[in-house]
């Protein structure tokens, strides 16, 4: 039986918890390269910028802040301020969560043709969600003299937990209002059939959801750890790859709507 929280245990894990970051901040660097093409069109003015792509902004740069904001606990060679960087990540990583599910609702406010309904229920979903994330800070961590790095002591899992369950009902609840407009329903966003085999909606269904679902198993695994509780790192170690996973997924999304006619993401 493993003791999880003998300090040998969790010096080995902190070893795992270091390169693991580091292999999730070299495929969200990736990711970030090959799509950055898109994101220049907007900043130099090539494309017109709509009000969505705020939130597509927010999300990306965010998570890029919180990964080199843990590159850098865990890299620095000399006594840092460990409380206040692990802050900023935890933060900025929660946000990028939050705006990930606004991202992946807004898609599905133009599937359901801006139905009045469905907005007012994903509005009240969005601030339900924004206020477990904007709690305060729920970890805290100190610099270890003998590892030469910042390490994780406390989590507060009763709201972590509560933040990503939260997360993946909201990601079930668009996933199946996806699968309802676009699978069984007879018209789609702006009366598109899916019988008539619209390009619109084939690229929705068939992409789309196998986003959502990757965003929904992000979450469960990242929840199912803050629940065991093992110990301050296990209860975290999930949360980034979650965070990666959704805003990878969500901003896909919108690329690939925003490319695939002229009205940018209101498409």
């Amino acid at each position: 039986m493993v003791d999880w929280l003998s300090p040998a245990t969790i010096a080995m894990q902190s070893q795992i918890f270091m390169r693991f970051m580091h292999a999730l901040l070299g495929l969200y660097l990736w990711e970030w390269a090959i799509s950055l093409d898109f994101d220049w069109l907007f900043i130099s003015g090539k494309r017109k910028f709509r009000w969505p792509l705020i939130f597509y902004f927010a999300n990306r740069y965010l998570l890029l802040g919180a990964m080199i904001g843990i590159a850098i606990a865990l890299d620095s060679f000399t006594e840092i301020d460990c409380q206040s960087i692990y802050t900023f990540n935890q933060l900025s990583g929660q946000a990028a969560v939050g705006l990930a599910s606004i991202n992946l609702s807004l898609r599905t406010i133009a599937v359901w043709g801006n139905n009045k309904i469905v907005i007012g229920g994903l509005v009240l979903l969005i601030l339900g969600h924004w206020s477990l994330i904007l709690q305060g800070v729920l970890l805290k961590a100190q610099w270890s003299p003998e590892l030469s790095t910042c390490l994780i002591t406390e989590t507060n899992n009763t709201i972590l937990a509560a933040t990503f369950i939260y997360s993946m009902v909201f990601d079930l609840i668009v996933l199946l209002l996806n699968v309802w407009k676009l699978g069984f329903a007879r018209t789609g966003a702006a009366g598109v059939s899916m019988k008539s085999g619209s390009n619109l909606a084939h690229l929705i269904f068939k992409d789309g959801l196998i986003y959502f679902f990757i965003a929904f198993l992000g979450n469960v695994i990242a929840t199912v750890f803050m629940v065991l509780n093992l110990n301050p790192i296990m209860s975290v170690i999930f949360n980034v790859p979650s965070a990666i996973a959704s805003t990878i997924v969500a901003t896909r999304v919108v690329r690939r709507l925003t490319n695939y006619g002229t009205n940018g993401p209101e498409v």
